[in-house]
């Protein structure tokens, strides 16, 4: 029997980890998915050693780029993302690093872009934020990082206003802020200035609505929330894993 499974730090709510057992449940494949909460990477070292028919991982927060140090080879578009959220084992024990970030991202976000989405604003700069910098890159979209503690080639939260809205019709939030149990929270953007021009895309799927969507929504802005994109990336870690 296969083994995967999801490295991460407070990962009981797993998305992985369900979205696989059904898989493998309902096509009868022989495999079982497993969290691996761990505290530190110095840990992943002992989970090899105690699983050695373990053949891919899935990678969240907050590893997403210290597990680069890790891994004996990197995929080129993870490479060039600077993050990996999928690793595969081959038989000699060798793991190589992937982001199937972008590509959920990218194939979620198309069926959105029905009107002038030329420019876009991405909502914190972890992990996450980096496979979706990759993915507008990838569709053309140019964009801005928006950070509490901004560097010289970032905006400020303050900075944002009437002329930045308009310019900046897509908003992607890269930050945890709306993650159930605190739904109520939202990055500090002016919500009052979004209108039928704007799509905001969280990568937040729990709830299925966040406060931050709805406020878009209740000014008529298109919203989406990030399981599709958990869906696609999955799927895409288990080609790279059966390739």
């Amino acid at each position: 029997m296969k083994i995967f499974g999801l490295i991460g730090k407070n990962i009981s709510y797993s998305f992985s980890r369900k979205y696989f057992s059904e898989k493998f449940k309902a096509e009868n494949i022989d495999a079982v998915y497993k969290n691996f909460d761990l505290d530190t990477l110095d840990e992943l070292k002992e989970v090899l050693k105690q699983n050695p028919d373990i053949a891919g991982f899935n990678v969240t927060i907050p590893y997403k780029e210290l597990i680069i140090p890790y891994l004996d080879e990197l995929d080129p578009t993870a490479r060039e993302i600077g993050a990996v959220n999928t690793i595969k084992r081959s038989e000699n024990g060798k793991l190589t690093g992937f982001n199937t970030d972008y590509f959920g991202f990218v194939n979620s976000l198309r069926p959105l872009l029905i009107g002038d989405h030329s420019h876009a604003l991405i909502l914190g700069t972890g992990g996450a934020s980096k496979a979706i910098a990759y993915g507008l890159k990838h569709l053309g979209i140019k964009y801005k990082f928006v950070s509490r503690d901004p560097d010289s080639n970032q905006l400020p939260y303050t900075s944002l206003g009437p002329e930045a809205f308009s310019k900046y019709t897509l908003i992607i939030n890269c930050t945890p802020l709306g993650t159930s149990p605190e739904i109520s929270s939202l990055p500090p953007i002016p919500v009052d200035y979004f209108t039928p021009r704007h799509v905001v895309y969280d990568l937040i799927y729990n709830p299925p609505i966040t406060r931050l969507m709805q406020l878009a929504d209740d000014k008529g802005a298109r919203v989406k929330n990030g399981y599709q994109m958990l869906e696609l990336q999955a799927q895409k870690s288990w080609e790279i894993w059966n390739s």
